[in-house]
């Protein structure tokens, strides 16, 4: 993929587009140039002389007042970088490391941090040439900005730290010699520029935010596949209803819920029952699933202008330096802790729906749990229990992160985001949600195979064919892992968003 930053255009799709690619061709646009070039000749500038300028020719954080003497201002970059790589944990992923360092480098391209263009080039090489510097998952406390994780990343431009390439870790010194990179030493604020930001947790936000516009377009058809196996109505989804009460979210998915479900054998052979109306977990799907949609374009948008913002400190504008809080992580951090308590109710409403599908007293007559011969056989029984352990596990989870701040920095850093705790959490609950989501698809199709020879609509009817694939019809009982294992793919994938 080709891509030039500068600063102002990069998107949520191109992020993740090359975070998931293994090498790339990003560059800086021209514009980019002309934009660092003339920042950096005032940080030059005002490096010479004898005004102090934060983390230029100071120290950092609670030690701002100490003045760094001329000679030493590299080496405080280079002790800014190795000091901030403190971070533990199991590494980010690969596609979230290559994410942190392309939109790194497009917040440089902007022009407000007065670096040489030379180190945004380096980060694209890093990109480019699929060096993936190792960086701990945890350490950040989302203020200022993402430190340890942005410094295991500036360590390897160092020519240190350690970093995957080729499928090995190795020495960031070897990473760099065989990718043909040159090792970067650092000029004055050059070191406080590459950690000062939120790119770490907006890096996860980006790539888990994709995951769950994926998730909810695929609960859509998963609820219209256990509507139609239960014997309900799609009257509940009426357009008139909606109308009525126009969320954007809500009107999308009770449309997309009508067309799902148009021209079902099944629903035409009990048009006529008397049953009223369906449980909540069926009837309010629009509602539910409409205000996960409606949290996802929220943080959608905040992730948008995230993405081409100067999170750096200080900042150059029109001739002088400005230090102040754009590394903050709250927006970010809300939106992350948003996301896991909506992705939270998805997975808690889908467990409802398995629960229907296979509990006898509520399941419409279908056998227990589903099962072909029940008593010998236990049927999904199981399955039910972990998507239940699974939205246990994603409450827990979804307490939000961005409201505990803990005092950092000698208390110079009094008030903090969390964010990158939150961005870590959401992962976990995006990853629980699909895997519920897949044990409501394993038994959906179930249940409507044993409606046959019924079929349900044309459109879910393609659905079934696709989850067959990969997960055949069960006959007796079996160990039901592989199946659900192999639905999470197919959901991840986007093959079930309709």
């Amino acid at each position: 993929m080709t891509l030039q930053l500068d600063g102002r255009s990069l998107t949520i799709s191109d992020a993740c587009s090359i975070a998931r690619a293994l090498t790339a061709d990003v560059t800086l646009a021209p514009a980019a140039y002309q934009q660092m070039n003339a920042s950096r000749a005032l940080v030059d500038r005002l490096a010479a002389g004898d005004a102090p300028i934060y983390a230029v020719n100071t120290g950092v954080g609670l030690l701002a007042d100490v003045r760094i003497p001329s000679g030493d201002l590299e080496r405080l970059q280079r002790n800014v970088i190795r000091s901030h790589c403190a971070g533990v944990g199991e590494p980010l992923a690969r596609e979230v490391v290559r994410a942190m360092m392309l939109i790194r480098a497009n917040v440089l391209a902007m022009g407000f941090s007065g670096i040489r263009p030379l180190v945004a080039e380096r980060i694209c090489a890093l990109v480019n040439r699929g060096v993936t510097p190792v960086v701990p998952s945890q350490g950040s406390v989302g203020a200022s900005g993402d430190l340890a994780p942005l410094a295991h990343m500036a360590m390897v431009l160092m020519g240190e730290g350690e970093a995957d390439f080729e499928g090995s870790t190795m020495p960031g010194a070897d990473a760099l010699r065989r990718a043909g990179i040159e090792p970067l030493t650092l000029a004055a604020k050059e070191g406080i520029s590459l950690i000062n930001g939120t790119q770490a947790m907006l890096a996860i936000g980006c790539l888990e935010l994709d995951a769950a516009q994926v998730l909810i377009d695929s609960a859509d058809v998963v609820c219209a596949m256990t509507l139609d196996a239960l014997r309900g109505t799609p009257r509940a989804f009426d357009e008139r209803i909606h109308a009525a009460r126009p969320h954007p979210g809500q009107l999308e998915s009770a449309a997309r819920l009508r067309r799902l479900l148009e021209g079902s054998e099944i629903r035409q052979s009990h048009i006529g029952c008397r049953r009223v109306q369906d449980a909540y977990s069926l009837r309010c799907a629009p509602q539910v699933h409409g205000a996960v949609r409606d949290t996802v374009s929220a943080a959608a948008a905040v992730f948008a202008i995230e993405l081409n913002s100067a999170t750096d400190n200080p900042l150059v504008f029109d001739g002088e330096i400005l230090s102040g809080g754009n590394f903050h992580g709250e927006p970010l951090a809300f939106q992350l802790d948003f996301l896991a308590v909506a992705l939270t109710a998805l997975s808690g409403i889908s467990e409802r729906r398995v629960d229907r599908l296979v509990n006898p007293a509520l399941n419409e007559q279908l056998p227990p749990f589903l099962a072909g011969n029940p008593g010998l056989e236990s049927g999904l029984m199981m399955a039910q229990v972990t998507a239940a352990s699974l939205v246990a596990e994603n409450r827990v989870l979804a307490y939000p992160a961005s409201t505990g701040s803990i005092t950092t920095s000698g208390n110079k850093e009094d008030f903090v985001s969390m964010g990158m705790t939150s961005a870590v959490k959401l992962q976990r609950v995006v990853r629980n949600t699909r895997a519920a989501m897949a044990i409501e698809t394993l038994a959906a199709a179930r249940a409507l195979d044993l409606l046959a020879p019924l079929k349900s609509s044309p459109a879910i009817e393609e659905m079934r064919g696709r989850i067959r694939q990969v997960s055949p019809p069960l006959e007796g009982d079996r160990p039901n892992y592989r199946d659900i294992a192999a639905l999470d793919v197919l959901i991840a994938g986007g093959a079930l968003r309709g």
